[in-house]
């Protein structure tokens, strides 16, 4: 499946403090993809759109992937990454992958935001490495020992 509007608003936490995705109106589910099928429809929410979306190009399930690391800097830093007053600058650094990090973020959760917000899909981390990165390993730790 691909969702294409991960975003806050777009997240609800349950009863059991699990994790839910809500708003599947731009999602399109896997059985109507192919193995490696690949998009086109620009869709979406700006600040979260991948480079490739904005470009017009095909893309896939990595885009997902770029939104997750949109909304990881967004949880930690307070705002989208490439967020600008103007649409057509956001476009711009978005395209470019023209953010900063403020030094104030722990070095794990920099290295996994810089780590999804890749220019090339194909070399995003997959879900599997985001669950095994780390940062997200040392998270996962110490909230089970809470």
């Amino acid at each position: 499946m691909i969702h294409r509007d991960i975003k806050p608003e777009n997240l609800l936490i349950g009863l059991k403090g699990e994790l839910k995705i809500a708003d599947f109106g731009w999602s399109v589910h896997d059985s109507k993809l192919e193995a490696g099928s690949r998009r086109e429809t620009l869709c979406g929410t700006l600040d979260y759109l991948p480079p490739e979306m904005l470009e017009q190009q095909t893309y896939d399930t990595n885009v997902d992937i770029w939104s997750l690391g949109v909304l990881l800097y967004e949880f930690l830093v307070g705002v989208p990454p490439f967020e600008m007053e103007d649409q057509i600058e956001t476009c711009r650094r978005i395209r470019a992958v023209k953010l900063s990090i403020p030094p104030d973020v722990p070095e794990g959760a920099k290295d996994l935001v810089l780590k999804l917000l890749v220019r090339d899909p194909s070399q995003r981390l997959s879900l599997k490495g985001v669950l095994s990165h780390p940062w997200v390993r040392e998270m996962l730790d110490q909230e089970n020992v809470k």
